[in-house]
């Protein structure tokens, strides 16, 4: 029997929690998440299709979108590598999918809450709790301005052994990290929407044309990761040099060009293009 597909792999994440045939999947998730006063009954489901194109760019973003019972807007992305840059990008598409609610000569009013889930398979953030939410609140006596704007970060690997598994974010957390766990097997037999969510997960594994798919995405993945190290690795290069200009520049006058050349790296005919 083969391996189970990884659901940390957006194309998997979007299979399972963003399918309208397991609805319940999502608001199981939801509910666990955001912790509202009102559960969620129930979500519609927005972008549910996944073609070639999407799998094959590598800058595409497989996220879930959904509108909930209680009046909201939902965006839940999954990353898998740390991009540097998730605080601003989370942000970016808030205000965009706030935004885009308006329609031209319409009243804000309309506008619904608007929350942000980031799921990530790194951790990231200062806190040591594997789950943060934050909202717009004063910065002296934190009164909160409105609920109006979400964001929230779940870091997988900062979930501890023995986290309270009565906290259901805790137990869809442990089927992300490992569904094939002793600890997942034993939640799937209890609770109804992680059967389900691994039930589908054991579908797609036995599926060739979906694992095909995954094969795909993950390559199209890891090819982007290796742009972004060389983009990195560039940069650095250009800063280092950057630097060693700008010492070999205020060496110019208390030492011979050879002497600069040794201390900063530089050639001869760099040292000599300062002068």
């Amino acid at each position: 029997m083969r391996g189970l597909l990884d659901p940390k792999m957006d194309f998997v994440f979007k299979n399972i929690f963003g399918s309208e045939k397991n609805p319940k999947i999502l608001i199981s998730f939801l509910n666990a998440t955001l912790k509202p006063k009102y559960l969620i009954t129930a979500v519609e489901i927005k972008n549910t299709d996944i073609n070639k194109d999407y799998t094959e760019d590598k800058f595409s973003r497989l996220d879930v979108k959904a509108t909930t019972s209680n009046d909201e807007v939902i965006n839940i992305e999954i990353q898998l590598k740390n991009e540097y840059n998730m605080i601003k990008r989370s942000l970016y598409y808030w205000s965009k999918l706030y935004s885009e609610q308006l329609n031209e000569g319409e009243d804000y009013s309309v506008l619904k809450r608007t929350i942000c889930i980031n799921i990530l398979n790194f951790k990231y953030l200062k806190t040591r709790k594997f789950h943060n939410a934050y909202r717009l609140k004063e910065i002296y006596s934190n009164e909160e301005l409105t609920d109006v704007a979400e964001i929230h970060f779940i870091e997988i690997p900062k979930l501890e052994e023995g986290t309270d598994e009565k906290d259901m974010l805790v137990n869809w957390v442990e089927f992300l990290k490992d569904p094939e766990s002793e600890k997942v097997r034993s939640l799937e037999m209890d609770i109804e929407e992680i059967r389900q969510a691994k039930d589908e997960l054991i579908r797609m594994s036995n599926d060739d044309t979906q694992r095909q798919i995954y094969e795909m995405r993950a390559k199209t993945l890891k090819d982007k990761v290796s742009a972004l190290n060389e983009a990195e690795r560039k940069g650095i290069q250009k800063g280092e040099k950057k630097k060693a200009l700008e010492i070999a520049k205020s060496l110019l006058d208390v030492l011979d060009d050879k002497t600069i050349s040794l201390k900063t790296g530089l050639s001869i005919d760099e040292i000599k293009s300062l002068k």
